[in-house]
């Protein structure tokens, strides 16, 4: 039979873990804005980055996807909130990413590299989740469809709308960072795929350097078949490259002051 002190501490790790559980799901409800506190935040980011009109841009923001089924929002349902809200960037300075966002995002806002997340509507939205419904005119944030649910949600939707728009913007030298930690760094499936590499023109875009980021648990390099096929969907004139650059050294060169965007390889 087991013993009074074995149920005990049985007992004891069965509170523990459902007062853990508790803090959890407290955490999770906590971080998800009602609908109020979504226009609020989606307002008050606006403002942060200086944006014109940012109750212009939230009205036509909604007009996307308010009184519309869920997972029936195409990304041209953002057309008008991109001629709202246009992207403004600078050549020579433009980084895209795949599997690489945390690395990305902080070389970017260091060394004043322009990322989809660093434009207008990229900071707006980065994190947020929203949807409509059928016979509503209201924003709601729970029970929206997740990113795989539905080809034509409305958060998937924005984000391949916005990309295409970034894409769109490319020009002079470009970087795109990837993961040499995973098999595929050129993912086929990623936006970076099948909507942003699609928008490089030659007329506009002069190179374009894949920063393929190492590290202990790298299993590639810049002979992964995948670059290959990047480099194939990359518009003739369009100067390719690649660089094998070690995680360690991006985060030397985030805390160099010396250095600027793409000066780190």
């Amino acid at each position: 039979m087991e013993s009074g002190s074995r149920k005990k501490s049985r007992r004891l790790c069965c509170i523990v873990a459902a007062v853990v559980l508790l803090l959890i799901i407290a955490i999770v409800l906590a971080v998800i804005l009602s609908p109020k506190d979504f226009k609020s935040t989606f307002m008050q980011r606006c403002k942060n980055f200086n944006g014109n009109n940012c109750a212009a841009i939230w009205d036509a923001f909604q007009k996307a996807y308010v009184n519309r089924d869920q997972c029936d929002v195409p990304p041209e349902a953002y057309d008008s909130l991109i001629e709202a809200a246009p992207l403004e960037t600078s050549c020579n300075r433009m980084m895209f990413w795949s599997k690489t966002k945390d690395v990305a995002q902080d070389l970017a806002a260091k060394k004043n590299c322009s990322t989809l997340e660093r434009t207008l509507l990229g900071s707006i939205l980065d994190g947020l989740t929203w949807c409509g419904k059928r016979g509503s005119n209201e924003t709601l944030t729970e029970g929206c469809p997740k990113w795989d649910d539905c080809v034509k949600n409305p958060v998937r939707s924005f984000w391949n709308r916005v990309s295409a728009a970034f894409g769109d913007a490319a020009c002079g030298d470009v970087t795109v960072m990837l993961n040499a930690s995973i098999p595929t760094p050129f993912d086929p499936k990623s936006i970076f795929a099948t909507v942003e590499v699609k928008r490089f023109k030659s007329s506009k875009v002069k190179k374009v350097t894949v920063v393929l980021v190492t590290d202990m648990n790298s299993v590639t390099n810049c002979k992964n078949k995948s670059l290959q096929d990047l480099q194939n969907m990359l518009d003739k004139g369009i100067i390719y490259s690649c660089l094998e650059v070690q995680k360690s050294r991006i985060q030397e060169c985030i805390s160099d002051q010396n250095k600027s965007c793409g000066s780190c390889w």
